[in-house]
C-alpha cells in the first residue's frame, strides 16, 4: 500500500513552527520508526474495534510512545488500509457506521500495567482517507510528562493495523485481562480521570499511527532573585 500523506492545513503552521525551533524544542515524531508495515485491509482484512491501545515494541524500539519530559502533542499520523464494500459493511454492522478514532494521553502507574486518562482529543472520522496515510492537526495541544503514554482510542473501528508480524512488534490493549481476544467487547477509554488495566499484551501486530510531539523548550538563561527595594536614604 503506497503511503500517501494528507496535511490538513492547519499542520502548515506548526510545520513553519519547526522550522524555527531551537534544538531543545525540536519536533519529534513518536512510533513512525521503523516505517509503518502495510495495513492488513483489504488482503487479510482485520481491523481495531472499540478500544484504547498503544504500541510497546516496533523492532529494536521498546515504549515507542511513551515520554520523559513535558510538552505537548499537536497532531498525529495515521496509515489507514481500504476495506472493500463487503468488509466495510462487516465492520460497520460489528462496531459502528462511521469509523473513527481519537488521540488519548495515559498516565502510566509505576508498579502496575495500569494508566490513568489524563487528557483526550476530538475525535476524527477518517473513512474518507482509507487507503491512505493522513495527518490530522489538533484543535488544542495535548500536555504529556513523565510516564505519559499517547494511546490511539477507537470508539467504533478503524482499519489501520498490521498483522502477520515479526515477534518484535506488540501493542497492549484496555479490554479485561480475563477476555483478551474478545473484540466485541466495547473497551474503549474514554471518560477522563478514570483508570483502567492494560493487561492485555499481543506480539506479531501493530497500531498504525504516530504522534507530532513537541517537548518544552529549556531555559538558557535564569534570573537572578532579586532582594526587595533597596531603602532611601
Amino acid at each position: 500500500m503506497p503511503i500517501v500523506r494528507r496535511i490538513i492545513p492547519a499542520l502548515a503552521a506548526l510545520t513553519a513552527l519547526a522550522a524555527a525551533a531551537p534544538a531543545s524544542a525540536a519536533v519529534k515524531e513518536l512510533g513512525d520508526t521503523p516505517a509503518f508495515p502495510d495495513a492488513s485491509c483489504p488482503t487479510n482484512c482485520q481491523a481495531i474495534g472499540q478500544v484504547t491501545g498503544y504500541q510497546v515494541q516496533t523492532g529494536s524500539a521498546k515504549n515507542p510512545m511513551q515520554i520523559s519530559k513535558p510538552g505537548k502533542i499537536v497532531a498525529f499520523t495515521i496509515a489507514l488500509g481500504k476495506p472493500n464494500a463487503k468488509q466495510t459493511q462487516f465492520f460497520n454492522n460489528l462496531f459502528g457506521n462511521t469509523p473513527q478514532v481519537r488521540l488519548s494521553i495515559l498516565k502510566l502507574a509505576h508498579r502496575h500495567r495500569k494508566a490513568t486518562l489524563t487528557a483526550q482529543s476530538e475525535v476524527f472520522n477518517v473513512a474518507p482517507y482509507f487507503g491512505s496515510t493522513p495527518t490530522f492537526a489538533l484543535d488544542k495541544p495535548l500536555p504529556v510528562g513523565n510516564r505519559s503514554v499517547v494511546a490511539l482510542t477507537v470508539p467504533t473501528w478503524v482499519p489501520a493495523f498490521a498483522v502477520n508480524l515479526g515477534n518484535d512488534q506488540a501493542w497492549r490493549s484496555s479490554r479485561s485481562s480475563k477476555n483478551c481476544d474478545d473484540v466485541q467487547q466495547p473497551a474503549a477509554q474514554q471518560s477522563l480521570k478514570t483508570t483502567r488495566s492494560y493487561s492485555c499484551f499481543y506480539r506479531t501486530a501493530r497500531l498504525l499511527y504516530s504522534a507530532t510531539y513537541i517537548p518544552n523548550p529549556t531555559p538558557t538563561t535564569t534570573k537572578k532573585p532579586t532582594s526587595g527595594k533597596k531603602r532611601a536614604r
